[in-house]
């Protein structure tokens, strides 16, 4: 009964994440649903009311396509849909005056669109379009002047639709910034616990630590999508073109965000290395990773303030001397620990304008030492979580 009473359990939270996952899902996208909603009314009241077409479904179609829910390659998918339903239009009509229509005049219409289409170029919206477009005008349109109204719907929808691209929210340009700040958070959090486990060396901690770090590599694949999320605004609207700098700013950050994750995930590991074979760390050490937590957390404070994280930087520093000024430990696990601390610190210090050498010599050395006793490497699988 207490196995089925947990199983129950472990379903009902799954469901709850699930469902909150599902409805930021649709949240994060709300601007874009409206947006295509209405491009596609707009499409449908100019083809129809102002150049009196009778069913103008393509033009919202059109629309709807060409904008779709991403801001990436708006423009080109507008440009891809209006030629390729131009060209699919164009080759249907002529073959269907020379040879009529049939299941095989509307093979070799499709295999002379897709083929003349790739033939121009590469792009698979224009080649699926002139494909659908072939087959449309060959089953559908009896006469060659309804197959130019199909072709002028498409380019209806394809204006609206480019219009309606230009105008975009400010939040995509926000995202970048406010998911760097997620990551750093998350980094400082994960120090923080690994500071806490070194000194009480539980080692199931350690392990919940470590399948927690582990779980951690979709952050940087959001903050990849919000940075080129935020690229594709700015390079389709006119009214964002100023924001391009700051945008490819912190673009630039997702490489040494990425470093400095990875880094603490290998701290995380070595700590919980420790922990689960019972090797001491020097509290010094864990000292150390409760203060760069404090630090990471600055550099989280400006980057949500959409700042380079140049006021953390000597708080950084600090950390990196501290960190050249400690015992040794006679564990090799625990010098890895020292290891990785210097690690994110560097890795930390690209996120306030300092590039590589510059942030690998702002730290000391760490003074020469030799251990009274053989080091023991502590590399040993641990259980999986």
């Amino acid at each position: 009964m207490q196995a089925d009473a947990a199983s129950i359990d472990r379903l009902w939270a799954r469901g709850r994440i699930s469902l909150r996952s599902r409805v930021a899902r649709v949240s994060a996208k709300r601007w874009q649903i409206a947006q295509c909603s209405i491009a596609a009314g707009v499409a449908w009241l100019v083809a129809a009311d102002l150049l009196g077409h009778q069913t103008p479904f393509f033009a919202p179609v059109a629309a709807v396509v060409s904008l779709g829910t991403s801001y990436g390659q708006r423009l080109r998918r507008v440009a891809e849909v209006t030629t390729g339903v131009a060209l699919g239009v164009l080759l249907a009509d002529l073959l269907a005056i020379a040879i009529g229509s049939g299941w095989w005049q509307l093979m070799l219409v499709v295999a002379l669109a897709m083929t003349s289409a790739l033939l121009i170029t590469s792009g698979q919206m224009f080649v699926t379009q002139a494909a659908v477009q072939s087959i449309i005008i060959s089953a559908l349109v009896p006469t060659p002047s309804d197959a130019f109204v199909r072709w002028s719907d498409a380019v209806v929808g394809g204006c609206v639709a480019l219009v309606a691209a230009t105008v975009v929210p400010a939040a995509p340009l926000r995202r970048p910034r406010e998911q760097a700040a997620t990551v750093v958070r998350k980094i400082a959090a994960l120090l923080r616990a690994a500071g806490e486990v070194m000194v009480d060396g539980v080692a199931s901690r350690g392990l919940e630590l470590l399948a927690d770090a582990r779980s951690t590599d979709h952050l940087i694949r959001e903050l990849q999508d919000a940075a080129d999320e935020g690229m594709a605004v700015v390079s389709s609207s006119p009214f964002r073109v100023r924001h391009r700098k700051d945008i490819r700013k912190m673009a630039d950050l997702v490489e040494p965000l990425d470093r400095a994750l990875r880094s603490t995930r290998v701290l995380v590991r070595q700590t919980a290395v420790a922990a689960y074979h019972q090797r001491p760390v020097p509290k010094s050490y864990s000292l150390l990773a409760l203060d760069l937590a404090d630090a990471a957390d600055m550099v989280a404070e400006e980057l949500q303030a959409d700042r380079m994280a140049a006021a953390a930087r000597d708080a950084l520093i600090l950390v990196g001397e501290a960190s050249g000024l400690v015992e040794r430990a006679e564990e090799m696990t625990a010098e890895l620990v020292l290891g990785q601390l210097r690690s994110v610190v560097v890795d930390l210090l690209l996120l306030t304008g300092l590039d590589q050498i510059e942030s690998t010599e702002a730290l000391p050395p760490p003074p020469r030492w030799e251990p009274a006793t053989p080091l023991r490497v502590e590399d040993a699988d641990l259980p999986d979580e």
